[in-house]
C-alpha cells in the first residue's frame, strides 16, 4: 500500500519546478509515492524532467522544510518476460511499486 501523506507544494517551489520543466502546470499538492512508512522522508512525484531516466521530486519530512531533487529512476522490473517497470527512484526504500499486491498501483502521471 502506498504512503498516506500528502503535502502542499510551496510556490516558490511551484515556480521553480514550473521553470525546470518548461510545465504551465504543476500540480500543487503531492502525495508520497513510498510503501507506507510514518518517519523518515516522503516523496512526491513531480513530473519527467525532460532527460531520459529522471523526473523532478519533491522530498520532506513532517516538520521540516521541503525541497526540488531530480533523481534518476529506479532501474528495477518485475521478474518474468513482461516484467513491470518500478514508478520510484533509484535507491528506493521499502518495496517497488509492482510488489504492492493489496491494490493496484499504476505510475502517477
Amino acid at each position: 500500500m502506498r504512503c498516506t501523506h500528502w503535502r502542499r507544494v510551496p510556490l516558490d517551489l511551484v515556480r521553480e519546478a514550473r521553470e525546470r520543466l518548461a510545465a504551465e502546470y504543476v500540480d500543487r499538492t503531492v502525495q508520497c509515492q513510498l510503501a507506507v512508512h510514518d518517519d523518515g522522508e516522503h516523496y512526491g512525484l513531480l513530473d519527467d524532467v525532460g532527460e531520459y531516466g529522471t523526473a523532478l521530486w519533491l522530498r520532506w519530512q513532517e516538520r521540516t522544510e521541503v525541497d526540488l531533487v531530480v533523481l534518476p529512476d529506479c532501474p528495477v522490473v518485475a521478474p518474468g518476460p513482461d516484467g513491470e517497470g518500478c514508478c520510484l527512484f533509484a535507491d528506493h526504500t521499502e518495496q517497488h511499486t509492482w510488489e504492492d499486491t493489496r491494490e493496484e498501483v499504476s505510475c502517477p502521471s
